[in-house]
């Protein structure tokens, strides 16, 4: 079983930059993909970016080039560094982490989209407002 928290939310500014951290703990972090997905208010979650067990980016294209995620094993964490926020960027974000190591979320169409039994963290706030 996986374990997943989620911290570094908080409000900023627009144009602003926030960095979240998903630890994890429970399984060998190294061997999962690791998923950010967001929620805003009266909003289906969105697919934020992933990063594969080999290191691979992927990104949506609403944050292509202000998000950068990255992962260090040897603390068992993935970070997603948040630069030139804005107000749409507003929402819970949540990390997330496949059941099965080596496999991934569902890729269609340059999105990726959870699986049904995924594992999740509690989601940390991001508030983008002046």
């Amino acid at each position: 079983q996986v374990q997943l928290v989620e911290s570094g939310g908080g409000s900023v500014q627009p144009g602003g930059s926030l960095r979240l951290s998903c630890a994890a703990s429970g399984g060998t972090f190294s061997r999962y993909a690791v998923g950010w997905f967001r929620q805003a208010p009266g909003k289906e979650r969105e697919f934020v970016a992933v990063i594969m067990w080999s290191g691979g980016e992927y990104y949506a294209d609403s944050v292509k080039g202000r998000f950068t995620i990255s992962r260090d094993n040897a603390k068992n964490t993935v970070y997603l560094q948040m630069n030139s926020l804005k107000p749409e960027d507003t929402a819970v974000y949540y990390c997330a982490v496949p059941r099965t190591a080596l496999t991934t979320f569902i890729y269609y169409n340059g999105n990726f989209s959870p699986n049904e039994d995924d594992y999740w963290g509690q989601g940390t706030q991001v508030t983008v407002s002046s």
